[in-house]
């Protein structure tokens, strides 16, 4: 992993070194096994039991199995963070029971562990980095990208990240299909996770429709899985896509900045912040992955570096995100798309003006 020993000011600040940063969140680099297993109760247990709930619903109002799901859905959310840390070794203090019980938990949030793990292991060793995009993030084009992009490029780009089809139509085509294909990149543990986690799937579902009927499996299973999936995507964007957030070329791409400047502090309610495993202290969980979940926001609290440094995302800021569609290079901000003047000039390539005062398209 490729860190910039060379010291940044920002707004006039130092930015503290890694072994700063770590004096003060070593404590919390641990995990507690007693923990992790009640974290497990507490959340499985009654998912499980909203799932019962949901079955019989389906013979009084299909209306209120949908409400029971969305409720189910927070729990999978949550569920998710739990093999999320399981990924980062940082759930249980051994290596193996991370897997297995990983393995598990993909099986439930229709992710496999091993496939999903190198991912986001790339993505933590190269988020903020221009020059490093592409895997485990969100795809996002720079200003002088996008309009350098032929029009149907520039289409597809509109969207991709219409808010619509990320946190709608994308929750669907991610967890349900995406998931489920081992493509021609990955290697043979990534490519074997895929296909084991799609037979424990099947069993699964297989099992359930043997007790309830496929039908209601499916009535069930998929508005359950489009809620969690929509509101894990909505964290996942809120996280690294705000506009004062952190973007470098390889050659200034800082470690600590990328952390403390490029992922957020989505500061939720108690209750929201149970549900989402306090992921929300994603400033945090980027410079130390080994963090479980249930230490984060106590090392949030005894941390004088974290407290100063942590770009707060509130929930009605979150909203505004949406809009954000292109990293503006020179200005060091991402934004929204602006409209543009083109001008053509004989014998030199075209040259495009942004107005001064152009409206953001959403």
């Amino acid at each position: 992993m490729a860190k910039t020993t060379a010291p940044l000011v920002i707004n006039g600040k130092p930015l503290p070194s890694m072994s700063e940063i770590n004096r003060e969140i070593a404590p919390f680099q641990k995990a507690d096994t007693r923990r992790s297993v009640w974290q497990l109760i507490n959340t499985l247990v009654p998912y499980v039991g909203l799932w019962v709930l949901m079955v019989y619903t389906l013979q009084i109002s299909y209306l209120l199995t949908v409400v029971l799901a969305f409720i189910a859905a927070l729990f999978l959310v949550r569920v998710f963070i739990f093999f999320h840390d399981c990924g980062h070794n940082s759930f249980f203090p051994s290596t193996r029971l991370n897997r297995m019980v990983g393995f598990w938990l993909g099986v439930l949030v229709f992710t496999p562990g091993e496939q999903w793990w190198h991912s986001h292991s790339i993505h933590h060793a190269t988020s903020g980095n221009l020059d490093k995009r592409g895997v485990g993030d969100v795809t996002t084009l720079t200003l002088e990208e996008f309009y350098d992009r032929h029009w149907l490029q520039r289409l597809g780009y509109r969207f991709f990240r219409n808010p619509l089809v990320m946190f709608i139509l994308g929750p669907i085509f991610m967890f349900v299909i995406m998931h489920r294909l081992p493509l021609p990149n990955y290697g043979k543990r990534q490519t074997r996770s895929v296909w084991l986690t799609n037979l424990a799937m099947l069993g699964l579902a297989v099992g359930i429709s043997l007790i309830i009927g496929w039908q209601a499996y499916l009535m069930i299973q998929l508005p359950l899985i489009f809620f969690a999936g929509s509101m894990g995507i909505f964290l996942f964007y809120v996280q690294h896509q705000f506009e004062d957030t952190y973007w470098e070329r390889q050659e200034n791409w800082n470690y600590v900045a990328a952390g403390l400047l490029g992922a957020s502090y989505f500061k939720l309610p108690k209750i929201l912040d149970w549900f989402t495993g306090s992921i929300g202290y994603h400033h945090i969980h980027h410079l130390s992955p080994r963090i479980p979940n249930y230490y984060l926001a106590e090392c949030q609290r005894n941390s004088p570096i974290m407290q100063q440094w942590a770009r707060v995302i509130t929930i009605p800021d979150s909203i505004k995100t949406v809009r954000l569609k292109v990293w503006d290079e020179p200005r060091k901000k991402l934004v929204g798309i602006p409209r543009v003047k083109v001008e053509r000039r004989l014998g030199e390539p075209l040259v495009k003006k942004t107005l001064e005062k152009a409206e953001l398209e959403s």
